[in-house]
């Protein structure tokens, strides 16, 4: 078998042969570990790296991310970076003091002494409401009583001049009755809050060693990189102005490669896969293999695997000799055929793009140009305006739901049912973008209507009609165990990685805004 040319693009590859092999014979093992089972089917990412020795012999080092049955170091799996379980560790250690500071705060919040002040102030104002209520109702029985007494009797100057004075004592004597309990009550809640402001300064002072406990433990996190430098997590962070998020260092890939760093081994290839249940929420099948996450992962192993001859990211490289293909253009728009593997506008890494391409052959198009996207990977059709009139007239129809859209997919598995509507709100996952999360409570509404086409060979051909618009929208409600549990064929993020993503926007309908008219363009895909 011949050895890899390159190390592993850890957010872009498909697994080397050599990298199967160890996934295989790890799979074996944790396969006989009946005491991981039940934690291992709730689901774990594993990964592998093949490497070989001074000597020249290949072996492969396993790991997984987080911990296993409560702890970061099983034989078998490389060590973590750091050992946050270290009972003698400073994470244990510093935890524990921020432990008794969350027993002390708990227990002030549920004090005798705070629950009877509080009940102190709810008697006091229920005793200022209920004598206001009454002397309100003495000074109403009053006025009646004067009242009649004006309309029966001839009253005098000095006994109109009594009424009005009793009037006056008892308008004033009833600011007096609420000064009175609003000093007491306000000398309760003065109590209260000083009680309070203990346990708020706690809670800062919890914060603030939690915050220094997190970075003391970041710059325990020490990585290496295949020039044999050395970096702690807030150094690695730093360029990005933020400390590393929580977990960050605890995956497959950083622990790894810092063995292999470590222990002179030179990395070949590597690999990470998901075993056992998708986590709720997030899209992972069982036995797929997925890239290293961005928002944890990336600034580590871009530091890491410097040094080290590394494959290029295969969403980043610009395609060759690729032209555009017009479906339809006029004087107002165009619609092309955007391929796969071609972004729509250009991206962080990549100036080359649908977009730019369009703008070289089309000098007179104006305004923002770019009606709608497609991910990298999708191919079709895509609109472009030439103007900005054009451009807030479709941007209208998109947002007021009038635009129709079809794409075709070919899904890794069976559907189950022929047709039906998926309706799973999705969000940003913030700690992996750009994958997106199903989250019932928070996430946007997303819907799809489906239809299976047929089914051959264990690929079942879709049609997929988006009814909202959201990221990553269909690959999610395809893939997700609450959607058609069926990842669309060629799915890096959320699916099995092939040739390419196998979906495609085969028609578009909407209303043309210069002619009025209803239009329809259609394109089959080349699958």
């Amino acid at each position: 078998m011949e050895l890899p040319r390159q190390f592993t693009c850890p957010f872009c590859y498909e697994p080397h042969p050599l990298a199967l092999m160890a996934v295989e014979r790890l799979q074996r093992y944790v396969a006989t570990r009946d005491d991981w089972a039940t934690e291992l089917a709730a689901g774990k990412m594993l990964g592998v790296l093949v490497a070989r020795d001074g000597e020249g012999r290949l072996g492969y080092l396993a790991a997984f991310s987080g911990n296993l049955a409560g702890s970061v170091r099983h034989d078998y799996f490389v060590p973590p970076v750091y050992d946050l379980l270290d009972p003698q560790g400073e994470f244990k250690q510093g935890e524990a003091a921020i432990t008794a500071i969350n027993h002390e705060v708990e227990r002030l919040q549920q004090s005798p002494e705070l629950a009877a002040m509080r009940q102190h102030e709810a008697e006091a104002r229920r005793k200022m409401s209920d004598e206001i209520v009454d002397f309100k109702a003495l000074m109403a029985q009053h006025k009646q009583e004067r009242d009649e007494r004006r309309r029966a009797d001839n009253l005098t100057d000095e006994q109109q001049e009594a009424m009005l004075n009793q009037s006056r004592f008892e308008k004033a004597e009833l600011k007096r009755i609420r000064q009175r309990h609003e000093t007491a009550i306000q000398e309760i809640v003065d109590e209260i809050e000083d009680f309070c402001r203990s346990i708020e300064a706690l809670k800062a002072r919890r914060k603030a060693m939690s915050e220094a406990l997190q970075e003391r433990i970041f710059r325990l996190f020490v990585v290496t990189n295949a020039r044999g430098e050395h970096r702690d997590l807030v150094e690695v962070f730093k360029p990005l102005g933020t400390l590393p998020p929580a977990g960050a260092g605890e995956c497959c890939a950083p622990r790894l490669l810092n063995y292999a760093f470590n222990h002179a081994l030179q990395p070949l290839c590597m690999a990470e896969f998901w075993w056992g249940a998708s986590p709720v929420g997030e899209v992972r099948h069982h036995g797929h293999f997925y890239p290293a996450c961005r928002s944890k992962c990336k600034p580590i192993l871009e530091f890491m695997l410097q040094g080290l001859d590394v494959e290029d990211n295969l969403l980043g490289r610009p395609m060759q000799d690729e032209e555009l293909h017009v479906v339809y253009d006029d004087q107002w728009l165009t619609v092309l055929n955007k391929p796969s593997g071609m972004l729509a506008v250009p991206g962080k890494l990549l100036e080359d793009s649908l977009y730019t391409r369009y703008r070289e052959a089309h000098p007179e198009a104006t305004g923002p140009i770019v009606v709608h996207r497609l991910d990298q990977e999708t191919s079709g059709l895509v609109m472009m305006a030439k103007d900005k009139a054009t451009h807030k007239a479709l941007q209208q129809q998109f947002e007021n739901h009038t635009i129709h859209k079809c794409y075709i997919a070919l899904l890794d598995g069976i559907v189950p049912r022929d047709e039906g509507l998926i309706d799973l709100p999705l969000r940003p996952d913030v700690d992996d973008r750009p994958r997106q999360r199903v989250d019932l409570e928070h996430g946007k509404p997303a819907v799809t209507r489906y239809r299976v086409l047929e089914c051959t060979g264990g690929i079942t051909r879709v049609a997929l009609e988006p009814l909202t618009g959201r990221t990553h929208q269909l690959r999610v409600h395809c893939s997700h165990p609450q959607g058609l549990n069926c990842p669309i064929v060629g799915d890096r993020l959320y699916g099995r990685a092939a040739a390419r993503l196998m979906l495609h926007a085969q028609s578009i309908t909407f209303t043309h805004p210069a002619t009025g008219n209803e239009v329809t363009f259609n394109c089959a895909p080349d699958f």
